[in-house]
């Protein structure tokens, strides 16, 4: 599979990672116009402000991560339900879902993402590891369904031991029978685009759009990631390439199927396939860029939430600003 209506390449890289405008957009295609209006008509009106919110540490109970939202006037919020980093997963009390249910409608809190556990790679070759994920993933989708989350993101994995192709037809597989006989109700899986470092597949938008195609009954939708798509070899950084990516994002997923959008700079050059984040306006992206992709008509209807860096005291609130300073 190769890039469609990538914008030219500024530099070329060969680096691989191993370890885990003040403009607004003028260039359209009609088919974008339609599903926004069509969106529009769903909804009773075009959506103008912008659902805000971060990635919230849950130390010390799941509904502390809307508190500090709240604290921070978001009313979106993106958190980890289990441990990120392990295949076990302690399960959830129903005082600890009742709890997080009523603070969240407390705090007004109107969107919750959940974001799966880094270990899953739904694409993998080895047998093992993939009966692993897809175990971890289901638990992920009950989990999302009991605390009644709007979103799960996953990205969709590494293609390690096969080829592209292979790795998306074998992520598709394996989200059916992860998801086989669960009642959904409102909650929705996202695939998120990938950097493309080591073998995850991802980088490519034809790859969210295959394993979309493939999985029909389940209704996926997009996490569109910047920094991810930055690094991809996506050039976001004039409006050109901007335009280009989002006609490219149109053609294979639609830009309505975007419901989260992961607000990042990055740390990693263009075309790196190194995945780091970054402060925003404070990476290699920069935040004439990155205005242009929050005030994006096109977009107003996806959660903007940041996944920036934890370096000090206060850079949620700094980023969060930076972003609001751009739709406001």
């Amino acid at each position: 599979m190769t890039k469609k209506s990538r914008a030219p390449r500024i530099e070329e890289t060969n680096a691989t990672a191993h370890a885990p405008a003040n403009e607004t957009l003028t260039k359209t295609t009609a088919a974008t116009t339609m599903r926004m209006l069509s969106f529009e008509a769903e909804s009773g009106k075009a959506s103008t402000a912008r659902r805000i919110g971060f990635h919230a540490p849950v130390a010390g109970g799941l509904h502390n991560a809307l508190l500090k939202s709240a604290e921070l006037g978001c009313d979106a919020v993106q958190i980890f339900s289990r441990n990120p980093r392990g295949w076990a997963a302690r399960p959830l009390a129903s005082e600890e879902v009742e709890r997080f249910q009523l603070v969240r409608a407390e705090t007004n809190i109107s969107l919750v993402v959940i974001h799966a556990n880094y270990l899953t790679n739904l694409a993998a070759a080895d047998s093992v590891i993939r009966d692993k994920s897809r175990a971890a993933f289901r638990e992920e989708v009950e989990r999302g369904i009991l605390l009644g989350a709007d979103y799960l993101v996953v990205h969709p994995g590494s293609a390690k031991g096969a080829c592209t192709s292979d790795a998306v037809r074998t992520c598709a597989e394996t989200l059916k029978a992860a998801c086989a006989g669960i009642e959904f109700g409102k909650l929705r899986i996202l695939i998120e685009n990938t950097a493309g470092q080591g073998a995850c597949i991802g980088h490519d938008f034809e790859h969210l759009r295959d394993i979309i195609a493939a999985c029909p009954e389940l209704n996926l939708g997009v996490c569109f990631d910047t920094a991810h798509a930055f690094a991809a070899g996506y050039d976001l950084r004039g409006e050109d390439g901007f335009n280009a990516m989002l006609e490219s994002l149109e053609a294979n997923v639609g830009l309505a199927s975007i419901r989260v959008v992961h607000f990042n700079d990055s740390k990693a050059e263009y075309d790196s396939r190194v995945d780091r984040h970054y402060h925003i306006g404070q990476g290699h992206i920069g935040s004439e860029a990155l205005s242009r992709v929050a005030r994006c008509s096109e977009l107003a209807h996806a959660a903007f939430l940041l996944e920036t860096p934890q370096d000090a005291l206060g850079d949620d609130a700094s980023n969060l600003a930076a972003l609001r300073s751009f739709v406001c």
